[in-house]
């Protein structure tokens, strides 16, 4: 008999050095972590579609990425019987709990841009030799 607690009994500590949460928060809050699961709330996507909706991601981030976040359970990838196969990839149950998250963050961000750019500003003016 396997006496290993449930998945949904395990909880991760992100402080903790050796805790494997860690790894997951690193997929989840890199800039293409958290671009693609924003993207993804809005329904799947196929690889071309994601790849011009995030700008600046290489093919190979894009893939990594994906990758990472279908490890952690975040994302599906479907393959559909087609010819050439039409892959998509949505977000699971998990995923759309994170991405919700996520979008949240990024709304916060675009909506406080102003505020940020100003601050910078000031402290770059502030760093300056006299």
């Amino acid at each position: 008999m396997n006496d290993a607690p449930p998945d949904h009994a395990l909880r991760g500590n992100v402080f903790s050095e050796h805790c494997p949460s860690r790894e997951v928060l690193k997929h989840v809050t890199s800039r293409w972590g958290v671009l693609l699961l924003v993207a993804l709330g809005d329904g799947g996507q196929r690889f071309g579609e994601l790849r011009r909706r995030v700008g600046g991601i290489s093919e190979k981030m894009l893939a990594q990425t994906l990758v990472w976040l279908e490890q952690d359970g975040f994302v599906q990838r479907i393959v559909q019987s087609a010819a050439p196969p039409r892959v998509e990839y949505r977000l699971t149950p998990l995923g759309e709990e994170i991405s919700a998250k996520m979008g949240e963050l990024a709304g916060w961000i675009e909506n406080n841009l102003g505020a940020m750019l100003a601050a910078q500003h000031h402290t770059a003016r502030a760093a300056q030799p006299t």
